[in-house]
């Protein structure tokens, strides 16, 4: 069993932040940050660049697979605490990682041969663009997947507006607005996730992918999961997310008279006024986008527009600093929120700037 230093990919003892191994004919990188659900920083993006170039061209590894360590989750996403601290100090080291991230969610999207992600327990947020964007992806009854950006003043990111801009209906408006965290049946539905493999024996799975293509071992273990609750939803859910405006959506669900889209509409008007207009707004324009690559580079312009804007410090530090939970939103109301507040967002960020994508 080689490790990934000799296949010319970062020295694993430089860091144990994530784990790199060849086991049989799988690359298997390790998410290595337990205590942090295995949240992204910026050198665990370049290091697994790294590594998955090198297995690109190495013929002894034929797929790779990506996992968390510890039982609570795959990744809860990026290190958002740094994102704060920098977009409060009024600097733009932010962008420098979601540059990288934002390519390497690409290159897992092109990736030539291919990429298993298990993504059990919690995939939020950029877990989601290092799984949802490979080509076998495993749920399991612990799955938690979801796009919670607007609860901290942020957009759906890491291609997350071109996944939930394709999911059936407007189940991926209802996630992207809401932050609704999905289980396994209802990730398959909208089309996060490929499999369903009971979490017991993912070690099981695992160890047979050593010595056999992915197409082979799943079907295996791969079964039926418990049913999800979107899709007895879906006839209000396609109704009221149709509407033109975040207003309008609330609007809806408060007058379904189901509890659960009440439910919604007290969620949403408990995140970012800015962040979901701005969010409805990408999903819909990524949607009638032609590639992937398109919608991070339109990401790209969002996020770091939001650098300058107060809901992202103070979404964060609401839920990730001071733990409050009591966001101080400016402005504080959809009303407030103009359409050239939103249009800000998507301004180009100048020649030099702009994400750049083969």
């Amino acid at each position: 069993m080689k490790t990934v230093s000799e296949t010319a990919a970062p020295d694993p003892s430089a860091d144990d932040t994530v784990l790199f191994r060849v086991e049989g004919r799988t690359g298997v990188v390790t998410l290595n940050r337990p205590r942090a659900l295995n949240a992204l920083t910026h050198p665990m993006v370049l290091r697994i660049a790294e590594a998955l170039d090198a297995w690109a061209d190495d013929p002894a590894v034929q797929q790779v697979l990506i996992r968390g360590s510890g039982e609570r989750g795959l990744c809860a996403g990026g290190d958002i605490r740094a994102i704060h601290d920098d977009a409060k100090a009024g600097n733009t080291a932010s962008a420098g990682f979601w540059r990288d991230e934002y390519r390497l969610n690409a290159r897992i999207a092109r990736y030539p041969k291919p990429y298993v992600a298990l993504m059990d327990g919690i995939v939020m947020g950029g877990g989601v663009g290092v799984s949802s964007h490979g080509s076998v992806r495993v749920v399991t009854e612990r799955s938690r997947v979801a796009m919670p950006e607007t609860g901290i003043g942020f957009v759906p990111d890491v291609g997350g507006t071109w996944l939930l801009g394709r999911a059936p209906g407007r189940l991926g408006t209802h996630l992207a607005l809401t932050g609704t965290a999905v289980g396994a049946a209802d990730a398959l539905l909208c089309g996060l996730a490929d499999h369903f493999v009971p979490a017991e024996r993912l070690p099981e799975l695992t160890a047979a992918l050593a010595g056999a293509p992915a197409q082979e071992v799943l079907p295996r273990y791969a079964v039926t999961p418990a049913p999800g609750v979107l899709a007895g939803r879906r006839s209000w859910i396609d109704h009221c997310y149709a509407a033109d405006t975040v207003e309008e959506i609330v609007e809806r669900l408060l007058g379904q008279g189901e509890p659960e889209a009440k439910e919604a509409a007290e969620t949403i008007l408990a995140k970012s006024p800015t962040a979901l207009k701005t969010t409805l707004a990408a999903v819909r324009r990524a949607a009638a986008l032609e590639t992937l690559e398109q919608a991070l580079a339109q990401e790209f312009r969002v996020s770091c527009n939001a650098l300058t804007s107060p809901d992202l410090v103070e979404g964060i530090r609401a839920q990730v600093v001071d733990k409050d939970r009591a966001p101080r939103w400016c402005p504080p109301t959809l009303a407030e929120v103009t359409g050239a507040d939103v249009e800000r967002f998507f301004a180009p960020l100048g020649e030099d700037r702009e994400l750049r994508l083969p």
